[in-house]
């Protein structure tokens, strides 16, 4: 069946539908601990008394992308809830990378907490602009504030349950990992010719996102194969290019130069 044959109510209700049966997924499973060797990373070195120096400075783009994300909102004359949610995207953008900065310079639980919020508002957000821009501009407004709070209270829940010796990552993990799964869905079943650059944009978040992830995942092997960059360097670069996209999704969709 191809997704034009299938009404709007039908593509809204395969969307409730999964995010249930994820939800469900990941709640089935045990609670999930973060792992004891997560702040163990490849590259410590210090520079001009900065510890860990290059996954410190490696957040810079955050604070550039989120900063210059936010000069466009306001100059934008976009309507509805847009603005909104944009800024409080690139908000999380921005605060991503001061808290990200912050976490690397003493690696630790307690400082993962201002790492890990605002890149749940960051995630968040994004489903609520992708929502909002493909499938009804007022939904995605109506679920800002409840998608945050989750975000929010994925981290909460996951700081409270390690400080009680059983930690759970699995609302932060759905919460991470589900929005980059259902926002490929959802550009599937909701096309249009006038989106289609918008799409592009969306599809260059996702793929450059699950690149940082990768880089991630071998931060040792990138390090003791270049000898002087590590994968989670690599990975805080990436994800700034992702969000360069997201830059770009808003210029194409709703920036006027008229306003600049």
């Amino acid at each position: 069946m191809k997704y034009a044959n299938i009404s709007f109510s039908n593509k809204v209700s395969i969307l409730i539908v999964l995010t249930i049966l994820a939800t469900v997924g990941v709640f089935m499973a045990g609670a999930i601990p973060e792992s004891g060797v997560y702040h163990d990373f490849a590259d410590k070195r210090p520079l001009w008394g900065i510890p860990h120096f290059f996954n410190v400075v490696s957040n810079l783009p955050f604070i550039i992308t989120g900063i210059v994300g936010l000069i466009m909102v306001g100059r934008s004359s976009a309507p509805g809830p847009v603005p909104s949610i944009y800024a409080v995207l690139f908000a999380g953008v921005l605060l991503t990378g001061l808290g990200s900065a912050w976490y690397h310079i003493a690696p630790d639980n307690n400082t993962l907490v201002y790492d890990r919020i605002p890149m749940t508002i960051v995630f968040m957000s994004l489903l609520s602009a992708t929502l909002s821009e493909f499938v009804n501009p007022r939904l995605g407004g109506l679920l800002l504030g409840p998608l945050v709070i989750t975000g929010v209270t994925s981290v909460w829940w996951w700081h409270y349950t390690e400080l009680q010796g059983a930690g759970d990552l699995r609302l932060y993990i759905l919460v991470q990992y589900y929005p980059m799964l259902l926002i490929p869905l959802i550009l599937w079943l909701f096309p249009s010719a006038g989106s289609r650059r918008g799409g592009q944009q969306l599809a260059g978040v996702v793929i450059w996102y699950f690149i940082a992830k990768a880089c991630d995942i071998f931060d040792r092997f990138i390090y003791a194969f270049t000898g002087f960059v590590s994968g989670h360097t690599l990975k805080h670069l990436a994800a700034a290019v992702a969000t360069l996209y997201l830059v770009r999704l808003f210029q194409f969709k709703h920036f006027s130069y008229d306003a600049v």
